[in-house]
């Protein structure tokens, strides 16, 4: 059994009652065999009258009644352990932010959360209950045919034992083929879904057609593995069904013998006859509901997997939990290198600087120098393969991360807006926001436009924000972090990205007035935004290049002379550009 799952089921109370209630059904409703056999036996051999036929169904419609409890209650045990793995799985994946997620493939995390783990049905409902059962009623069988015959007793204890051994042998192979086949699963799904996300970028540079070669390529390995599985299935079926049946062979014919000889009664040969397949029945639906279940078993373990990893990665070991300050925090990076699975050179190299409080930072530089990076590690979704990131002088590591990240409003270069209203997309951030303090925030955020929609506030985004332009996403988006006063540092992605003049200046004009009193990490490219910053930092190619403080506005000497003050850090920019880095 899967030791992982039967922690979780443990874990859980309800659902540690609801299959207990299905293995005692199971195992009650096994063992009513015996007492269905003995009254058949009896009947048909003359030693019952026609009444115990009454009981005999009675026996009949309580082993019905008890599947069917078995079947509802087994149905309630694996909701409850689905519904739990998936709230751990994705409690995990929020913790680790969106870097994380995209390292684990968000298209194959989907496929695993979805489909992945309905497929642990088989498993919860049909291969458990079925190992209650194979534990306890061969046993209780052979203990009444020890009593009833030995001769066949002995001949049923000896080739039992078969049909595990053969099962196991067989399961093995089972086991890797079906690991593969979830795997072909989720590179299909995976990929079907990053396709599905990209089909408008595919179309602008037609290679939408080549994606549709590259999706049937996919899909005819999943098939392939699927057949694999499938064959050993069945040719495992073959070996267990004729392991059985020649054993209940070696049973019937001495028994026949024995009749016809009249060294046996008929009630005992009957008795043998009707018991003796019940021995080995439980064992070969245990195998087959074995096969069922493989691929929610794999499923599960590429579950705990990602939890066990995951887990790793969130927190180092011999961490500890700091709670977060309060006020604009001073943020400081010491000779910080990070590498990202799977990609040779680091996306950050040796870079350190200091971001003091309610200090204003534009970086600058090409995409894909570092600059997301650099916020993705202030926000704890990025963790350093060597250095640190101190705020207020205590490793970002050692921090609890939620406290933290409630002192956080981040804008994200491409803002992710939900199905829902206007004002729950804007109070995301702050779920106790009052419908004024979302309006005020949308006012902040310059967001007028959605007192003009059909229903205002209450008007329901279409999925990903399709009914929005882009500057409006952005607006909706700074409205979020106007609604959230409480936090002390702003992160910004590129918010003036992909904007036009008019939405561009109201943006501009809403982050001035929300960095104001915040310590401020702003990735610019229009000059625009650059503005706003006190320091300019730029990035290439994971390292920091220059670091320059902005001159202060001009004053007039004595004697009307315009003194301009020398950028601060100058000479680092110097420096720096003079190695080469």
């Amino acid at each position: 059994m899967h030791k992982d799952l039967l922690a979780l089921m443990r874990a859980e109370r309800s659902v540690r009652r609801h299959l207990g209630v299905t293995m005692a059904a199971a195992v009650l409703a096994g063992l009513l065999v015996l007492v269905q056999a003995e009254l058949l036996a009896g009947v048909l051999s003359g030693r019952f009258t026609a009444a115990a036929l009454a009981v005999l169904a009675a026996v009949v419609g309580l082993r019905a009644l008890l599947a069917w409890g078995q079947g509802v209650f087994a149905g309630r045990t694996a909701t409850g352990v689905k519904s739990a793995l998936r709230h751990r799985l994705l409690d995990r994946l929020r913790e680790l932010g969106p870097a994380r997620l995209t390292a684990h493939g968000s298209g194959e995390l989907v496929t695993l959360a979805g489909r992945g783990l309905d497929r642990l049905d088989d498993y919860l409902t049909g291969y458990l209950p079925a190992i209650a059962v194979a534990a306890v009623v061969p046993l209780a069988v052979l203990v009444r045919l020890f009593a009833a015959d030995l001769a066949s007793a002995v001949i049923v204890l000896v080739t039992l034992p078969l049909i595990p051994v053969f099962g196991a042998l067989v399961g093995m192979t089972t086991k890797a083929v079906t690991e593969r086949q979830f795997l072909a699963l989720s590179r299909l799904g995976g990929h079907f879904l990053d396709v599905v996300r990209g089909l408008p970028t595919l179309r602008a540079f037609g290679r939408a057609r080549h994606q549709a070669t590259v999706i049937a390529q996919v899909a005819d390995a999943h098939r392939g593995a699927t057949m694999r599985t499938l064959r050993v299935a069945f040719l495992s079926s073959l070996v267990l069904e004729l392991c059985a049946s020649l054993s209940l062979a070696l049973v019937a014919v001495p028994i026949g013998l024995r009749l016809l000889g009249g060294s046996l009664d008929l009630t005992t040969g009957l008795l043998v006859l009707l018991l003796a397949p019940e021995a080995y029945l439980p064992l070969r639906a245990m195998g087959t509901r074995f096969h069922a279940s493989m691929e929610g078993v794999a499923a599960a373990d590429a579950a705990f997997a990602v939890l066990d990893r995951s887990a790793e990665e969130a927190r180092p070991e011999g961490a500890r939990a700091t709670s977060a300050g309060s006020g604009a925090p001073e943020i400081r990076l010491e000779n910080v290198t990070v590498r990202y699975p799977g990609r040779d050179d680091a996306a950050l190299e040796d870079v350190s600087l200091t971001i003091g409080p309610r200090e204003r930072v534009a970086l600058v530089g090409e995409s894909g120098g570092g600059k997301s990076t650099l916020l993705h590690l202030i926000l704890g979704f990025v963790r350093p393969s060597a250095g640190r990131v101190l705020v207020d002088g205590v490793d970002l590591r050692e921090l609890d991360l939620t406290g933290w990240r409630a002192r956080l409003a981040f804008v994200a270069q491409r803002p992710h807006l939900f199905a829902t209203s206007v004002a729950d997309n804007i109070r995301l951030g702050a779920p106790e926001a009052s419908m004024e303090e979302v309006r005020r925030a949308a006012e902040a955020a310059h967001a007028d436009f959605v007192a003009a929609l059909p229903q205002g506030f209450g008007t329901v985004v279409g999925e990903r924000g399709t009914n929005f332009s882009a500057g409006q996403r952005q607006r909706i988006a700074l409205a979020r972090a106007f609604c959230r006063p409480g936090a002390s540092v702003l992160l910004l992605d590129e918010p003036t990205a992909r904007l036009d003049g008019r939405s561009e200046a109201a943006v501009v004009s809403a982050t001035e007035e929300l960095t104001q009193g915040r310590t401020a990490v702003i990735v610019a490219h229009r000059p625009a935004m650059i503005e706003l910053a006190d320091r300019v930092i730029r990035v290439h190619e994971g390292r920091v290049v220059s670091d320059t403080t902005r001159p202060a506005v001009a004053e007039s000497a004595p004697g009307g002379t315009v003194v301009e003050s020398a950028p601060r850090g100058s000479q680092v920019a110097a420096r720096h550009e003079g190695s080469g880095r």
